[in-house]
């Protein structure tokens, strides 16, 4: 006897084609896409921000009362959609969200991001009686969606909550006098695991209250429960079962054969559309156009986590070696203005400051060689990108990355946190490009050969949404 379909919603801070700030926003617009193609009931809840209010959205005609607050808030609501399959609902509360920014500006995070989220997470338990569809589960991610299980957990008939970590370092941590605006009850306060010492951490609280956790990797599900790894909660975490599922990517979006973003496609068959397109990235970025020349990439986040500081000092080490580098993102101010400086000063070294999705896609396409020294990685997308586009990635081996590239075979490994290992790795992969260009192609194929859609993870999915289910019941 088949299964019923299951009425899943998203809770979430980002969703691509919405608003996206890293990874969450591609997890978040690609796994209920792969889910729906299993013949479930997919939904997404995310605020609308000022910077999606240009994106064309129904408004739902009656008023939607948010339980917050002694006599409550007032939203409206927005229905959009991901390729026309699935449904999202945009939250409007201008108070809250019609601010250039999602989670801070110029100064800093906003002040008042404990109620925002807070406010997300009240209208996300509300919404299906709102739109009368009753919700079998909800699918939190990451912290500003994880006061949904807090105050699920307090209610009688809310659904059971599954809770991914996609970054154990960001967690919603707020002064404990905040407390009085979350609407919990003081004696709970404790129960409910969102109190650390003198601060609320919201995160921490999602990890306690919700009903199954996953990460966004096995390794990563393994490091979080370590001291070194668990970011301060792996007290929180060394009780709980956590599921690792590895992230897919859009196959449809990161395809080399089809991405309109490069001036020649190609695929692992024929690559010369990649070798144009190294050609067309070394002339857009002003670099020395030469096929000869090995060229490594690096769009990043230009923070710690990601070891930006590792590829500055590696960059110096190979300053008078015959690479060039070509790099896209933003962050540390310090970061960006020595990756500026090292640009303006070499002819081998190109910089872009800020983000451009097109160039992104130029990147991954044009390059030889990619570059992720990251301190921790809970999956990584880029990695995965950069082998479907065959641009060999050169990985720490932590997270997602451990998970997803094998050393010799789809790309390079090094342990060691420092820009010596890195070093070390980058010149043996360069090695191979220059004297063992057969071995080298070789191990292009492979990684551009990989399955790497999200279907593997929406069965995976599928499975826990299921067993949750059956504990409940």
């Amino acid at each position: 006897m088949p299964l019923s379909p299951l009425r899943v919603l998203f809770v979430a801070s980002e969703c691509v084609p919405f608003i996206k700030t890293g990874g969450l926003g591609d997890v978040v617009g690609a796994l209920p896409l792969a889910l729906s193609a299993l013949g479930h009931d997919v939904r997404v809840v995310i605020p609308r921000y000022r910077a999606v209010k240009h994106i064309a959205a129904e408004k739902l005609p009656a008023p939607f009362a948010v339980p917050m607050g002694p006599d409550g808030r007032y939203a409206a609501v927005y229905r959009s959609f991901v390729e026309d399959t699935v449904p999202v609902y945009l939250i409007e509360h201008d108070v809250f969200f019609d601010r250039d920014g999602l989670y801070g500006d110029d100064r800093g995070d906003f002040s008042d991001n404990l109620l925002r989220f807070a406010f997300l997470s009240r209208a996300a338990l509300a919404l299906g009686d709102y739109l009368d569809w009753p919700i079998d589960l909800l699918h939190l991610h990451d912290w500003q969606a994880a006061l949904t299980s807090v105050f699920a957990s307090t209610l009688t008939s809310a659904p059971p909550t599954v809770l991914s970590i996609h970054n154990l370092g960001y967690q919603g941590r707020f002064a404990a006098a905040a407390a009085v605006d979350l609407g919990i009850e003081p004696g709970a306060m404790g129960a409910s695991g969102v109190l650390q010492g003198k601060f609320i951490n919201v995160l921490r609280g999602g990890l306690v209250s919700a009903d199954a956790l996953t990460t966004v990797s096995p390794s990563y599900a393994k490091e979080v429960k370590t001291e070194a790894g668990g970011a301060g909660l792996h007290d929180a975490l060394s009780t709980r079962s956590v599921t690792g599922i590895l992230n897919g990517i859009d196959e449809a979006r990161w395809d080399p054969k089809t991405d309109v973003n490069l001036v020649q496609n190609y695929d692992a068959n024929d690559l010369r559309g990649k070798a144009a397109c190294k050609l067309a990235l070394q002339r857009e970025s002003g670099l020395p156009e030469r096929a000869d020349v090995p060229l490594l990439g690096l769009v990043s986040r230009f923070a710690e986590q990601k070891g930006i500081d590792l590829f500055i000092e590696t960059m110096d080490e190979l300053a008078d070696e015959d690479v060039q580098f070509v790099v896209l993102g933003s962050g540390e101010s310090s970061a960006e203005e020595q990756l500026a400086q090292r640009a303006a000063e070499r002819d081998a070294v190109a910089c872009t400051v800020g983000f451009n999705e097109p160039l992104s896609h130029r990147i991954e396409a044009g390059c030889d060689l990619f570059i992720m020294p990251s301190r921790y990685e809970p999956c990584g997308l880029n990695q995965l990108y950069s082998q479907r586009y065959g641009t060999l990635p050169i990985v720490r081996a932590v997270g997602g990355l451990r998970d997803t590239v094998t050393d010799g075979v789809d790309g390079f490994r090094f342990d060691e946190l420092s820009s010596e290992a890195l070093t070390a790795a980058i010149r043996r992969a360069v090695t191979l490009f220059h004297t063992g260009p057969e071995a080298f192609h070789s191990m292009v194929q492979t990684a551009m050969s990989k399955p790497m859609g999200w279907d593997v993870a929406a069965r995976e999915y599928e499975t826990l949404y299921r067993q949750i289910l059956r504990q409940k019941a």
